[in-house]
């Protein structure tokens, strides 16, 4: 059993700001500390899903960005574009937050038993693995909650 307390850490730090989530400061981002929190929850949240629920027949095939991003374990701001469909509303509310942060908490745990031979499909790295991709949410988590501290540091 993989023992996920990294990112058991990260979820603890995005709810302990979830009270500041209506904190912005446009000298380091357009968004705010919620968008910050919702965006990383939904990227969690759904990657977990996936994972569950991914064949196990696909041949894993990280691009070097991915490679390179994940052996550094950062990414660069501005770099990359959110899909659709992990980017928050544009009006966002503290419920909508807890009850992400909720089913995070619920959906790490199940990690231990996705398939060992699950891959995701990331838009720019490829397919990862499952640990891949665990060490993709670790990294994504924690480049928005440096972005947070950023914010709330203004």
């Amino acid at each position: 059993m993989k023992n996920h307390s990294k990112l058991d850490s990260y979820i603890k730090q995005l709810e302990t700001h979830i009270p500041e989530y209506e904190i912005s400061n446009s000298k380091i981002s357009k968004s705010t500390v919620g968008w910050q929190i919702d965006h990383s929850l939904k990227v969690i949240n759904g990657i977990i899903g996936l994972l569950k629920d991914a064949p196990t027949d696909k041949t894993p095939k990280l691009r070097f960005s991915g490679r390179l991003f994940l052996t550094l374990g950062y990414i660069p701001r501005g770099m990359g574009k959110a899909p659709k469909h992990v980017l928050p509303p544009e009006h966002i509310e503290k419920i909508q937050l807890d009850e992400q942060l909720a089913m995070a908490k619920e959906l790490v745990p199940e990690l231990k038993n996705v398939n060992t031979k699950a891959t995701f499909k990331h838009p720019y790295f490829g397919i990862l693995t499952k640990q891949q991709s665990i060490r993709f949410i670790e990294v994504h988590t924690k480049h928005h909650l440096k972005i947070i501290k950023d914010i709330l540091k203004g």
